[in-house]
């Protein structure tokens, strides 16, 4: 028996998303329906770019691995936190909740890194159109993709390994509807000042460093777009660069917040509400503000339902030619 009581005592206890809340099985519901519309989404995304030839550049395969980090950073989350809430099982192993940090900081970190790699491109599609093939080839733009899951990984891999060798003193219960670095530090009785300390410093170099990245490149964008004399090139830069921004600001937002705002691990509700906004809404709104301003993407989802869906009369009725 008393063997037993030691294994269990190795789990921790998902105390779930704001457990004192009423009426809380229509947020779970809400948030359930937000995880199949973004995994449809971005995974909608995924298949367009993947099979229009017109999408075959390297904007948009930068984008795919964008939906594809989506995908599964809310998937790290919400499958685990539905099941528990509808189960009444709140418990997560010793293993379970380090692979849960580690994958969770793993993408959203690799996350930051693509979103400056995704305006470098914008920049350089702009600022230097004719170098842009030479710049920006395929070659180059996975390569910028791998350096950002290895950067990721790598981050990720010291923080957890870190985190999961805390020593436990209280109540192994995380105030949180996932493990979490941050919510993961008040259960620990050991001197953990320096540890917050190395976590604003690798905050400061795969955010803000990542973001200043962003802002300079758009600097010059803007600059770049206000000389230039065509109304249409202006208004398409614009669209493209408007749809990025917003996706910058709903991502960084929340992370600045929850990994450099002071005090930030003794604020457990508000962090979950910025990780609830940061984990499972922005993936769900990444597609819509991709695909809702962009001419090509709309273009082809209408090329693929027409060539793929609609009866071979009908396609020669409308005059289309697959």
């Amino acid at each position: 028996m008393e063997i037993n009581n030691k294994s269990v005592t190795t789990d921790f206890v998902l105390l779930g998303l704001w457990p004192k809340l009423s009426h809380l099985v229509i947020i779970v519901c809400l948030i359930l329906l937000v995880y199949i519309i973004a995994v449809m989404g971005n995974s909608l995304l995924i298949f367009l770019i993947w099979l229009d030839s017109r999408l075959h550049s390297p904007m948009y395969f930068l984008l795919s691995q964008l939906s594809l980090i989506d995908v599964a950073l809310i998937s790290t989350t919400v499958p685990k936190m539905v099941t528990n809430f509808f189960s009444g099982k709140r418990t997560i192993s010793q293993t379970g909740c380090g692979a849960q940090i580690f994958f969770s900081l793993t993408l959203g970190i690799s996350e930051c890194l693509l979103l400056s790699l995704m305006s470098y491109d914008r920049y350089i599609a702009i600022c230097n159109p004719l170098r842009y093939s030479v710049l920006m080839s395929h070659t180059i733009s996975k390569q910028m993709v791998i350096g950002s899951w290895v950067g990721g990984a790598i981050t990720s891999l010291v923080h957890t390994a870190y985190a999961m060798h805390l020593s436990i003193c209280h109540p192994r219960e995380i105030p949180h509807f996932l493990c979490e670095v941050m919510a993961l530090l008040k259960l620990t009785c050991e001197n953990i000042s320096g540890y917050v300390n190395s976590v604003v410093i690798s905050s400061f170099l795969v955010v803000l460093i990542p973001l200043s990245l962003i802002l300079s490149s758009y600097i010059h964008i803007f600059l770049a777009v206000l000389r230039m004399n065509s109304l249409e090139g202006k208004n398409k830069a614009l669209a493209t660069c408007f749809s990025h921004l917003c996706v910058v600001s709903l991502y960084f937002g929340p992370a600045i917040l929850v990994y450099m705002r002071p005090g930030s691990s003794k604020t457990p509700q508000i962090n979950q509400f910025l990780f609830m906004f940061n984990a499972i809404l922005t993936p769900m709104l990444n597609p819509l503000i991709y695909s809702l301003r962009n001419k090509d993407v709309i273009a082809a989802m209408k090329s693929i339902v027409i060539s793929r869906c609609l009866p071979k009369k009908v396609k020669r009725d409308l005059g289309c030619h697959t």
